[in-house]
Parts: structure tokens; sequence; C-alpha cells
């Protein structure tokens, strides 16, 4: 049996290998589900991140998948469901995208988010809940399940703030591939 190569930090590379033209434009701001999602992304002792990178994937406005999911072929008008930014020199991301609806009945609409970031061996996965009305939101520690809920800061637009470690650290995933959470 063959054995794993053990992960290891060699960048990052984000921001020159991995970016693509309309990265971040899941969805044409003249959409009428459109939402811009936006934070920082900071790292333990609350400085922001200037090197990484955050990817988004969601439904549409109806929970359903998006057909055009991946591509990185934009055309302007057409929502994909994924899109990829790197954070500026401050830390900062922008998404223009879709406001996603329920996947399920009884479930609260939410993207899901991974983070790409120096120091980081595997990149880590999230979510951004529009609501806190969710059966899983429920087994959170209650003083962490803000670290899983967008804050609306103005019209069609929503923050979402990931702290990789320290006071107020962002809740991690595990990532399966199907619905256990």
């Amino acid at each position: 049996m063959r054995e794993q190569t053990p992960s290891q930090t060699i960048g990052p590379f984000f921001g020159y290998a991995l970016p693509y033209p309309g990265d971040a434009e899941i969805a044409a701001r003249t959409d009428p589900d459109a939402i811009r999602l936006h934070g920082t992304v900071y790292d333990g002792a609350g400085a922001p991140v200037p090197d990484a990178l955050v990817e988004i994937w969601g439904p549409d406005a109806s929970g359903s998948p998006i057909d055009r999911r991946g591509s990185l072929h934009r055309d302007g008008y057409t929502a994909t469901g994924f899109g990829r930014a790197a954070v500026d020199r401050a830390g900062h991301y922008s998404f223009t995208t879709i406001r996603p609806g329920a996947t399920a009945a009884g479930r609260a609409p939410y993207l899901l988010v991974a983070v790409f970031a120096r120091g980081l061996l595997h990149h880590l996965f999230t979510r951004a809940y529009f609501s806190d009305d969710d059966p899983f939101l429920a087994t959170v520690a209650e003083d962490r399940r803000g670290t899983l809920l967008v804050e609306p800061d103005g019209e069609r637009s929503f923050r979402f703030d990931v702290r990789l470690q320290g006071d107020g650290e962002t809740v991690f995933l595990d990532f399966f591939g199907d619905d256990r959470g």
C-alpha cells in the first residue's frame, strides 16, 4: 500500500496561479437576485491576511443547483454558482453572487466557503448562513454560531469575515461531499 505524501506549505501562490478573469463575478450585478458578499480574512492575531484566496459555491435563489457551476468562461449575464476571489492587501474580498435559497425544507440558505491562506496545509471549509434557523446551526455552540452568519450591511450587501484562529475564530467544517450537516 502506498503512503500519501504529507502536505507542506511552499507558497502562497494563490494570488498568482488561481485567479482568472471574472472569477469573483458569479452573477451580473443587474440580476434581480444578485447580492454583494464581502469580508476580510484575519489571522490569529486579528491582523488582515493579505495573501489569502476565498472560494464560494451556492445555489440559485430557489435553492436549486446552478448548472454552470465552476465555469471559467464568464459571459457577463449567466450565473455560474462558483467563484474565487483573491483578497487585497487589506485582506478584503468581494463577490457578486446570487442570494441563495434554501436547498431543502427546514434548512436555512447558505453559501459554501473555502479559504486558502499562508500557513495552512489544507484549505478550510465553512458556511455563510443567511438565517440562523437551521438544524445544523443548533448543534454549534451558541457563542460560536455568529461566526457562520452573514451580516447585512447595505441594500443587497452582506459581510462575512473569516477569522482563521484566536478570538472569534470561524467555525470550520469537515467536508464529506454529501449533506451530513
